[in-house]
């Protein structure tokens, strides 16, 4: 009976010390909810560096001054234009000395048809008009990428329409040497075969 009687007593004991046990003393600190936000997106949050390798990549070193110099320049409108200016000259000989390789009449004098050219003035006629696509595709080719790279600058947006743009101004400029008629021929000539190209391109 006494034993029951302890059993009793112990039970009473734990049932009334646990729940009490459950709930925060009033000394402790409470979590607050707004505290938690502070520190995962508040103010508090603590910055992570998020480089490619913290987050699984490969480590990627910092840029030197140099090497951001060289990107710039590399990004600028100057550089684009020289470097279309010399695609445009290499593609302009390549094709102008194949057309000529193609010529039957290449070589050959007006004033004299029936005299068959040498070697060496064939080679000459070659070069010369190799030389004459070359320039042309050259001045085409700096003229559409500088308008095309300040057009871009200006709108800010890298899209179709800056193509067709710079193809207007391009084919304008060289058809006006020509008179009124010829530049806008040439400026809705060159848009139209520049959106077609951005069009297959994209």
């Amino acid at each position: 009976m006494a034993a029951s009687t302890g059993a009793a007593d112990a039970a009473a004991a734990s049932d009334s010390t646990g729940p009490a046990s459950s709930v925060p003393s009033m000394g402790s600190p409470a979590i607050q909810y707004s505290m938690v936000l502070e520190h995962l997106v508040g103010e508090k949050r603590p910055i992570k560096d998020l480089s490619p390798g913290v987050m699984g990549g490969l480590p990627v070193p910092l840029k030197s001054d140099e090497q951001k110099m060289i990107e710039r320049g590399m990004e600028s409108c100057a550089f684009k234009s020289v470097l279309a200016c010399v695609g445009g000259f290499v593609l302009g000989g390549a094709f102008g000395v194949f057309t000529a390789g193609i010529d039957t009449n290449v070589g050959f004098d007006p004033k004299d048809p029936l005299r068959t050219p040498t070697a060496r003035e064939v080679l000459k006629d070659m070069g010369q008009r190799g030389m004459s696509y070359a320039k042309n595709f050259a001045i085409v080719g700096a003229m559409f990428s500088c308008t095309e790279c300040i057009i871009e600058s200006h709108r800010g947006k890298s899209d179709w329409k800056n193509a067709v743009y710079s193809g207007c101004v391009t084919g304008g400029a060289i058809g006006l040497r020509a008179g009124l008629k010829a530049g806008v021929l040439g400026c809705g000539g060159f848009a139209a075969f520049s959106a077609a190209i951005e069009y297959y391109l994209r």
